[in-house]
C-alpha cells in the first residue's frame, strides 16, 4: 500500500497545475452517457406516467366537484322541505288558533245556555214555590176561618145563650161575620 500512495504522490507531482481535472466537474464522457438514460427516463415518464397522473387528477376533481354539485343539490331540497315545513307548521299554527277561538266561543255559548237554563229552572222552581205558598195560604185562611167561624158561633152561642144547631143559620152567621171581617182595613190580605 505505501507503494500506491509513492506512485500516486509521484503522478501528481508530475502533473502541472492547469492540466490537474477540477474535482468537481466530471469528465465529458460521464456527462455523455448520463444524460441519455437520463433523456430516456424523462421520455418514459412524460410518455407513460404523467398521463396517467393527469387522468388520476382529473378524476378526483371530478369526484370533488361532483359532490359539490351534489351538496348543492341536496342543500337547494333541504332549504325547499324547509320552507314546506315552516308554511305547514304555519298553517297548523292557525288551525289550531282557529279551533282554540271556535272551543272558547262554544264553551262561552255553553256557559250562555246553562245560564239560560239555570235561569229558567230557577225561575220555574220560583213560581212552582209561589204556587204552594199561594196554595198553602189559602188552606190555611180556609182553616183559620172555620176555626174562627166555630169559635164566632160558640162564643154567639154563649153570649145569646141560645144553641145555634141548625146548620144553614150556623153557615149564615160565619159568612156574615167573616164578610165584616174582611171589610175591616188590616185585616184583609197580607
Amino acid at each position: 500500500m505505501n507503494n500506491v500512495i509513492a506512485i500516486l504522490a509521484a503522478e501528481g507531482e508530475a502533473l502541472p497545475l492547469e492540466e490537474s481535472p477540477n474535482p468537481l466537474i466530471p469528465p465529458l464522457y460521464d456527462i455523455v452517457w448520463s444524460l441519455i438514460p437520463l433523456a430516456v427516463i424523462l421520455w418514459l415518464f412524460w410518455k407513460f406516467i404523467l398521463p396517467k397522473f393527469q387522468q388520476v387528477l382529473d378524476e378526483r376533481e371530478e369526484r370533488i366537484e361532483g359532490g359539490l354539485r351534489r351538496a348543492e343539490q341536496t342543500q337547494a331540497e333541504a332549504k325547499e322541505k324547509l320552507a314546506k315545513y315552516k308554511a305547514q307548521l304555519a298553517e297548523a299554527r292557525s288551525e289550531a288558533a282557529k279551533i282554540r277561538d271556535d272551543a272558547r266561543a262554544q264553551g262561552q255559548q255553553i256557559l250562555a245556555d246553562m245560564k239560560a237554563e239555570a235561569q229558567a229552572e230557577s225561575d220555574r222552581i220560583v213560581a212552582a214555590g209561589n204556587q204552594q205558598l199561594a196554595a198553602q195560604r189559602q188552606q190555611i185562611v180556609a182553616e183559620l176561618r172555620s176555626d174562627l167561624g166555630r169559635q164566632s158561633v160558640d162564643l154567639a152561642e154563649r153570649l145569646m145563650g141560645e144553641q145555634l144547631s141548625d146548620s144553614v143559620r150556623r153557615s149564615g152567621t160565619i159568612d156574615r161575620f167573616l164578610a165584616d171581617l174582611d171589610r175591616v182595613p188590616g185585616a184583609g190580605k197580607n
